[in-house]
């Protein structure tokens, strides 16, 4: 499959021209009018070096809220209100430590300087969103991700302690349901997630969801500058 390159007309191509790893255009920008039209398409940035690459990978990695498994070893810290939990309160902070924080087996982060400036704008303009956990007034652990219809897109989270990611992503996708979320988007597989109910389906399937389940760009509430 070619790989088209991004100028500054906003459409992309078709996602079922996306190569066999989802590499479907690279170039562009992070305008939040391009990560909007980007997302509602089932499309997603994630940066190589200086590039933006744009993705949009079959199967696609989701979770449907009604299958979240919560682990035996959670329920006990969420009986007990072991943090305090809250959304929206400390989003530059969240995505900071997301991009900050170092994982086992990953040498550095998707999250460069410019995809933070940009997540921050759609953030202002009402798309971004964060949940984050607090112990002791310190911020433990949390996640972010873009809110669209009754879509989540899940972008990255992170703990400081033992269990934090965990119980924020938990309380998060409770809140999320209760407020008629019906599709969290995982984008790729990892182990992590999957231990919590997300599985694979066909991107066919995934954007045909999205076309249920998100109103067209000119209907959404929040306005883009």
């Amino acid at each position: 499959m070619p790989l088209f390159v991004l100028d500054k007309d906003l459409n992309f191509p078709p996602v079922h021209l996306a190569g066999s790893d989802g590499l479907l255009a690279m170039g562009g920008d992070l305008s939040p009018e391009r990560l909007l039209i980007a997302y509602r398409n089932g499309i997603f940035p994630w940066y190589e070096g200086d590039h933006i690459l744009w993705w949009c990978p079959d199967p696609r990695f989701v979770l449907f809220p009604d299958d979240l498994k919560i682990h035996k070893s959670m329920k006990p810290l969420l009986k007990r209100d072991e943090f305090e939990f809250t959304v929206n309160k400390a989003f530059k902070k969240v995505i900071n430590l997301c991009k900050k924080i170092r994982r086992p087996g990953q040498e550095g982060t998707w999250i460069t300087d410019e995809v933070e400036k940009a997540f921050i704008k759609m953030h202002e303009l009402g798309y971004a969103h964060s949940a984050e956990v607090w112990r002791d007034g310190e911020l433990s652990g949390g996640l972010y991700g873009i809110k669209m219809g009754k879509v989540f897109f899940g972008e990255s989270m992170f703990s400081k302690e033992s269990n934090a990611s965990r119980y924020a992503f938990i309380k998060y996708i409770q809140q999320l349901t209760a407020e008629g979320i019906e599709l969290i988007d995982c984008q790729v597989y990892t182990e992590y997630l999957e231990s919590f109910g997300a599985k694979m389906i066909l991107r066919d399937d995934f954007v045909r969801l999205l076309d249920e389940l998100i109103p067209p760009l000119s209907l959404l509430k929040v306005p883009v500058n």
